[in-house]
């Protein structure tokens, strides 16, 4: 019960567009006074939550202080390691980016550890940037461009030429992340997640990530949609020309052959027009009303949207009854690294318990089992 009392207290100030009083959060959730008092007092104390000073009196009587999402408090960590590059982000429990750290440099020859060692000193950066504002991490959650087991396993990044490696326990290694939970999930999958959170807009859509590589998560109603094996959106790997070029995953005439970085720069209609061929047979599948794209084409949105919405328009059967809308990526080439991080955090918010029972220094009120 306490458990559950702390999260509908926090997800209540989390979403609330004003800063509500212990007594506006006691009539709302039809908790007794006490018993919120006692909820605030625990969530304050283990760093989720700040009471801010009230504003000027306008009227007798004494105004009460309003609640907020500590902004010094619980912090969420997002990896990103890909094709050419690694990532962190840091992300505070309102879901504002605080840091946001990128080197460039081709993964591709390195071996895992390697590469997962060099993103560990990264992570270590953005660490020693968090603390230095005052910010707890939470946990550290990794985007990786490749199909993950729910365990964290990544049984195959091929453009990594990754196999089986077990990523939760190389980060592990690393003394900054050493006593962090970590998760490991598919980077367009992290990123539609945070694209959902950011944007607030279609809950149904299909976001499409564009590096070397290319990756797609499905989100329906709101939720995103992970297959049976948890390894949907594998787009890249959607046969566009039977007959075309042959595929690192062994196939031929895959997207990414025409519409991945590399062929886009050799080719850039020619990519908007495969990106259109395959993004229509996607959406006559799914019924989405929205495509997101997202990484590399963000940036690239300008002169890839003719193209694509000319395929669209001749490819999708109900094109004409209900047109699909094409946009950039709300939060641009940063998704897959924010969505992770906003993943921690979102952890954090939906079970403060768990939370504060990894802080043994912040004994439970009693009055909160109530």
């Amino acid at each position: 019960m306490r458990a559950h009392n702390l999260a509908l207290v926090l997800q209540m100030v989390a979403n609330s567009p004003d800063r509500p009083s212990r007594a506006a959060l006691a009539a709302a959730t039809g908790l007794t006074r006490a018993t919120v008092s006692a909820l605030v007092d625990d969530l304050i104390a283990g760093g989720l939550l700040a009471e801010l000073d009230p504003p000027p009196r306008t009227r007798a009587g004494r105004p009460a202080a309003g609640l907020a999402l500590a902004p010094d408090g619980a912090a969420g960590l997002g990896l990103e390691i890909n094709v050419d590059y690694l990532a962190a982000c840091v992300v505070d429990l309102a879901g504002t980016p605080r840091h946001q750290l990128t080197t460039h440099a081709d993964q591709r020859p390195l071996p895992p550890a390697t590469a997962l060692a060099q993103l560990g000193r990264l992570a270590s950066a953005a660490r020693a940037a968090a603390e230095a504002d005052g910010l707890t991490l939470a946990g550290a959650a990794l985007a990786v461009p490749g199909l993950v087991a729910p365990d964290g396993l990544v049984r195959v990044a091929p453009n990594l030429g990754w196999q089986d490696v077990d990523a939760p326990a190389l980060l592990s290694a690393v003394p900054a992340l050493a006593d962090l939970p970590i998760t490991v999930d598919n980077e367009a999958n992290l990123a539609a997640l945070g694209e959902l959170r950011a944007d607030g807009g279609s809950p149904s859509f299909l976001y499409v990530s564009g590096e070397i590589g290319i990756g797609a998560g499905v989100v329906l109603d709101g939720e995103l949609y992970r297959g049976v094996h948890g390894w949907s959106g594998e787009i890249g790997h959607v046969t566009v020309y039977p007959d075309g070029r042959p595929c690192r995953c062994g196939g031929n005439g895959c997207l990414e052959q025409y519409a991945g970085q590399e062929a886009m720069a050799a080719d850039p209609a020619g990519a908007a027009t495969a990106l259109g061929i395959a993004l229509s047979a996607a959406i006559n599948l799914l019924d989405v009303d929205a495509v997101v794209l997202g990484g590399r084409y963000a940036a690239a949105f300008g002169w890839l949207r003719e193209g694509i919405e000319a395929e669209l328009k001749r490819r999708v059967l109900t094109a004409d009854l209900a047109p699909v809308t094409l946009r950039a990526a709300t939060l641009g080439e940063d998704a897959a690294t924010r969505g992770a991080a906003d993943a921690v955090i979102r952890a954090v918010r939906d079970d403060p318990a768990g939370w504060l029972a990894r802080r043994p220094d912040e004994p439970p009120h009693p009055a909160a089992e109530k």
